[in-house]
């Protein structure tokens, strides 16, 4: 039943990464259908940000009241009908409308089974539950790009995805005795437990030590991965003078670097602790970014571009599992929800400003803005480790 319900969150994590590229991947059809300009996909996918944040704010209040299970269960339920409202929407507003439940659903998804992965699994499960995430998100745009060489609308294409999640629903549904089985088995932390202690406000979470330390280093780590992954296609363009065509393949690298990267680092976790990997995720990152500053030519940059990717992998899970040691089990979706909060605003606001410098400065600042967003991280990385004495991440 244990190994069956872990299979379970998997398909869960998929779902989630399932949608996150359509609308990347569709705008181009969606936005001359509907007579917008292209720049408003930004409107709908802050409206989604918003959603997430909110919805990532309240998980620790919503995992008490219903548990892991339940929460996980109704907001691929939300998610789904959010979709299926994507494919039978046919103007800009309807769009927006729907982007609200399609945020509210994500957000509590990801904080909550962050959360009990981190509560209930080893470190390696982690690093493959988010390398689920890259399987769907990069199943997400074929299912898309099937639809239309067939022939069908980006309608369609948003329906298969919300008939998926539909069926995913009702499986989920049908998992709720695993879930409390399993949380019946565990000695150390139940599903009981957390349903019995009190929600933490924000000021009480933020009042914890290495709190506001925890939320900027993750503020700085989906800041530079979301940077990497809307702007280097264009500095690949504009600074290194690549063709468009092969700046998009080799920019893509860069996602298939965070995947694999996510895979082998599960395996990793054997001889390295989540303190460690995180470290050694933060040294690649360098690494790739020294060889995007170095003048060897633009194979260099396409290598460094993978190393980053590499890099990534596996600092987002590993905090995330560090959690409960850091801040104790009983905080720790609390503290998570603020984590996913912080993300999805670092994911929201960077790239942008990184956009502004690019129009206004130049966008040869591209890895220098690489580079102070992962010094900062790295700094909040290891001021969090000392100011949290109930870790061996300071060991």
């Amino acid at each position: 039943m244990f190994s069956l319900l872990l299979a379970i969150i998997y398909l869960a994590f998929i779902s989630l990464g399932l949608p996150d590229s359509l609308l990347g991947s569709a705008w181009p059809v969606i936005y001359p259908e509907m007579d917008v300009p292209m720049s408003w996909s930004g409107i709908i996918f802050m409206i989604i940000s918003l959603g997430t944040v909110i919805s990532s704010l309240n998980s620790d209040r919503l995992t008490r009241l219903l548990g892991t299970g339940k929460i996980t269960a109704i907001s691929v339920a939300i998610t789904a009908a959010a979709l299926f409202g994507f494919s039978i929407s046919h103007s800009f507003p309807l769009l927006c409308l729907w982007a609200i439940p399609y945020g509210l659903g994500a957000g509590s998804i990801d904080a909550a089974l962050n959360n009990y992965v981190a509560l209930h699994y080893a470190s390696r499960h982690m690093s493959w539950l988010h390398c689920m995430w890259g399987v769907g998100a990069s199943v997400g745009p074929y299912i898309m790009s099937t639809a239309l060489t067939n022939g069908y609308t980006w309608n369609t294409g948003y329906r298969w995805i919300s008939m998926i999640q539909i069926i995913l629903a009702i499986v989920l549904f049908l998992s709720l005795p695993l879930w409390k089985r399993n949380a019946d088995s565990d000695n150390e932390t139940t599903e009981e437990t957390h349903i019995s202690a009190q929600p933490l406000s924000l000021k009480s979470i933020l009042s914890l030590p290495g709190a506001k330390a925890v939320m900027l280093c993750f503020f700085c780590y989906c800041a530079l991965e979301q940077t990497v992954g809307l702007w280097a296609s264009s500095y690949l363009v504009s600074g290194k003078g690549v063709d468009e065509v092969t700046a998009a393949g080799f920019a893509s690298l860069f996602f298939l670097g965070v995947t694999v990267g996510r895979a082998v680092s599960g395996f990793i976790t054997f001889q390295l602790n989540d303190a460690q990997m995180i470290r050694l995720g933060e040294s690649i990152i360098i690494l790739g970014i020294l060889c995007i500053i170095l003048p060897f030519g633009t194979a260099t940059s396409y290598i460094g571009l993978i190393i980053i990717g590499v890099g990534c992998a596996p600092i987002y899970p590993s905090i995330i599992h560090l959690t409960p040691q850091h801040f104790g089990t009983d905080k720790s979706q609390a503290v998570i929800g603020v984590q996913m909060a912080s993300a999805y605003v670092g994911t929201s606001f960077m790239p942008p400003v990184f956009g502004w410098i690019a129009n206004h400065i130049t966008i040869h600042l591209f890895p220098f803005y690489l580079l102070f967003l992962l010094i900062v991280m790295l700094t909040m990385h290891e001021i969090l480790c000392r100011k949290t004495s109930n870790t061996s991440a300071t060991n």
